[in-house]
């Protein structure tokens, strides 16, 4: 089992949050205090870099909900880049990649 590992950084298009590890019950509270600690405006978009994600359960795939219905509030955006293979099926499966833009790369997701 891998710790959680946030880190946050800011890019042109808003702010990136890298996760890197586990997201799962033990630990989402983590993403959630993260979430709750960014300043997310109209028209910026908030990029979750998840190539450093090892797993993801379900209830990390209901933070990933609440960021994208807490960014509509204000009227901003949530972008997935660089989602695992396995963890991209499941967002595929659930119908999520109808949802947010999912990016190959944290380039492509970063650049306006």
């Amino acid at each position: 089992m891998s710790p959680l590992k946030i880190t946050a950084r800011d890019a042109a298009t808003g702010p990136v949050l890298e996760l890197s590890g586990e997201l799962d019950y033990a630990n989402v509270a983590e993403l959630h205090e993260a979430l709750d600690g960014l300043a997310l405006r109209p028209g910026r978009c908030l990029v979750l870099d998840m190539s450093g994600l090892e797993f993801c359960d379900s209830s990390g795939i209901t933070a990933l909900i609440a960021a994208h219905s807490n960014a509509q509030a204000v009227q901003a955006d949530v972008a997935l880049a660089a989602v695992p293979p396995n963890i991209l099926r499941v967002l595929r499966i659930v119908g999520l990649d109808q949802i947010f833009t999912v990016h190959p790369d944290i380039e492509s997701a970063t650049n306006p």
